[in-house]
C-alpha cells in the first residue's frame, strides 16, 4: 500500500480537487477524481466530493492506490554497461529507451533489458520499477545507475534526496546566452492546463535548482551549448527551466518551438537540428558514493552520435579556433 499523504488547507473556499492538483503534481486530475470517488480522500475524517469547498485549517488525508501489477519481464535488448558489481550497475542509456514499464510501455524498457542482463534487481521500486533510483526522460540519453539490492537502493536514494550526487548534462539550446554562468531556482509543478507538462509558473510545487555554464556560443545559427549541474531532480527540470528562460532545448517536442529551428539560415545546420527527433539533452557525468565500499565513483559519457554530429558541424563552421575542444 502506498504511503498516506496529509495536508492542511491554508485558504478558505478552495476546491478540494484543485488543492490536490497543486500539492500532488505526480497525480493527474483524473487520478485525483478517481481517488475521491473511491473514498480514498477524506477531509477532517469525512468522505467528501471532489468539488467540495474547503475551509482554512481543515486536514486532508489522501491514500494513493497501489500501482496496478505490471511485473517487468526480462528481454534481450542492447545495453551499454559502464560499470557493474554485486550492488549496482551503471548504464549509458540510449535516447528513445523508456526507463521502466508504464502505461503504453510494457516492454522494451531499460528495466526489461537489465532483468535479462542481471537476473534480479532491488525490490524497493516495486514490480514496475525494480532497482530504479532515478530516471531520465525517454528521449534523454546518458548515464543512469540502477541497484541490485535493497540496502544499496536505500543508500543511493538517500544521496539523491540529500542532493549529494554529482550530475552533469550537456544540452544545446536556441538563443545566445550572454552571461557565462548562472542558476535557476523555481518551484516546479504540474502545468495547470496541460497535465502532460510541468511548469515553473505554479503557485505551489517542489523546489528545483539548476546551474548552467556556457560551453560554446554559435552566433550565426543562434545556438548555445550549455553544461548543466543539477541540485534537484524534478520531472523535466532542465527542459522547463531553459524553456522558461526563452532558451528551449533544441529538438524538444514538448517545451520547444519548431519555428526556432526553421529560422536557422544555415541549411546544413538546420537539417541536422530538424533531424534530431528528440531533445538535445545528454547526461554526461554521474558521480556518487558507492553504497558498500564508501568510495566515490564517477562516470563519463561522450555525446551520442546525433548530438556529436551537430556540435561537430557547429564547431567546424562557427567555432572559435583558439577555444579548447568540446570533445
Amino acid at each position: 500500500m502506498s504511503d498516506i499523504r496529509e495536508f492542511v488547507c491554508e485558504n478558505s473556499a478552495e476546491r478540494l480537487d484543485q488543492l490536490l492538483a497543486r500539492l500532488c503534481p505526480d497525480l493527474s486530475r483524473s487520478q485525483i477524481k478517481r481517488l475521491v470517488e473511491r473514498q480514498r480522500v477524506r477531509v477532517d475524517g469525512q468522505v467528501v466530493k471532489a468539488g467540495s469547498r474547503l475551509k482554512a485549517g481543515q486536514r486532508i488525508c489522501l491514500q494513493p492506490e497501489a500501482p496496478e501489477p505490471c511485473e517487468a519481464r526480462p528481454q534481450a535488448l542492447p545495453l551499454e554497461i559502464l560499470y557493474e558489481d554485486d550492488a549496482l550497475v551503471v548504464v549509458n542509456k540510449a535516447a528513445g529507451m523508456v526507463v521502466h514499464p508504464a502505461c503504453g510501455h510494457g516492454s522494451g524498457t531499460l528495466v526489461n533489458a537489465l532483468l535479462h542482463h542481471c537476473g534480479d534487481l532491488s525490490g524497493i521500486g516495486g514490480v514496475q520499477r525494480p532497482g530504479i533510483v532515478h530516471r531520465l526522460d525517454k528521449d534523454t540519453s546518458g548515464i543512469l545507475v540502477v541497484t541490485k539490492d535493497d540496502a544499496s537502493h536505500q543508500h543511493l536514494a538517500a544521496q539523491f534526496k540529500d542532493h549529494t550526487v554529482n550530475r552533469r548534462y550537456l544540452t544545446l539550446v536556441h538563443g545566445i546566452v550572454q552571461q557565462s554562468e548562472g542558476s535557476i531556482r523555481s518551484a516546479i509543478g504540474r502545468h495547470p492546463q496541460d497535465r502532460k507538462k510541468m511548469s515553473g509558473r505554479v503557485r505551489e510545487g517542489r523546489l528545483a535548482v539548476s546551474h548552467w555554464q556556457v560551453v560554446r556560443r554559435y552566433d550565426q545559427p543562434r545556438l548555445t551549448l550549455l553544461r548543466m549541474r543539477l541540485e534537484t531532480g524534478r520531472t523535466h527540470q532542465i527542459r522547463v527551466h531553459l524553456a522558461e528562460m526563452n532558451l528551449p532545448v533544441v529538438g524538444d517536442p514538448v517545451y520547444g518551438n519548431p519555428g526556432r529551428a526553421a529560422a536557422i539560415g544555415d541549411t546544413a545546420v538546420r537539417a541536422l537540428v530538424q533531424g534530431l527527433k528528440r531533445q538535445a539533452l545528454h547526461a554526461c557525468l554521474l558521480g556518487f558514493i558507492h553504497p558498500r565500499t564508501g568510495a566515490y565513483l564517477e562516470f563519463h559519457s561522450p555525446l551520442p552520435a546525433d548530438m556529436a554530429a551537430l556540435v561537430a558541424l557547429l564547431e567546424e563552421k562557427y567555432g572559435e579556433t583558439s577555444a579548447e575542444p568540446v570533445f
